[in-house]
């Protein structure tokens, strides 16, 4: 202990860098860029496929280790009936944009880019707060005992 006794000790808590809405939006617009790219890639012709890194167990000696696999990125917008349904996801939960609506219309996939755009700059502005903190609070509570 007389290594340690040389060292000022004091109680520190740490100070959060962002508050949980400033969080909620920055996890918002990391998946609506994911969203673009794959909107993107799909008006290119090309593949999108990001990459993340999983833990796997040796199943011969148990070790761990870091695996880089393809991870998978689901769209948002569907077609019906000739046009584009677009809705925004926060987790597994689709966000009501407008009182009972849920899905935004586009006349064509070239609307897609420009519309996710918009929605992008909504959520850095902060407009969809209570509709993303609402949906935030429903999937909390499925984690509850």
């Amino acid at each position: 202990m007389s290594a340690l006794s040389g060292l000022k000790m004091v109680i520190a808590k740490r100070v959060a860098v962002q508050s949980p809405a400033m969080h909620r939006r920055t996890k918002l617009c990391s998946k609506l860029n994911e969203q673009m790219e794959l909107a993107k890639a799909q008006s290119e012709g090309r593949l999108y496929a990001p990459t993340k890194f999983k833990s796997v167990t040796d199943a011969a000696s148990g070790e761990r280790r870091s695996v880089q696999t393809v991870k998978r990125v689901k769209q948002w917008w569907w077609d019906a009936n000739g046009k584009i349904n677009l809705s925004v996801r926060y987790g597994a939960k689709v966000i009501e944009l407008a009182k009972g609506k849920n899905a935004i219309e586009l006349a064509s996939a070239a609307d897609l880019l420009p519309t996710l755009q918009l929605i992008q700059s909504a959520v850095e502005a902060g407009e969809l707060d209570a509709q993303i903190e609402a949906v935030s609070n429903k999937l909390r509570s499925g984690f509850g005992k």
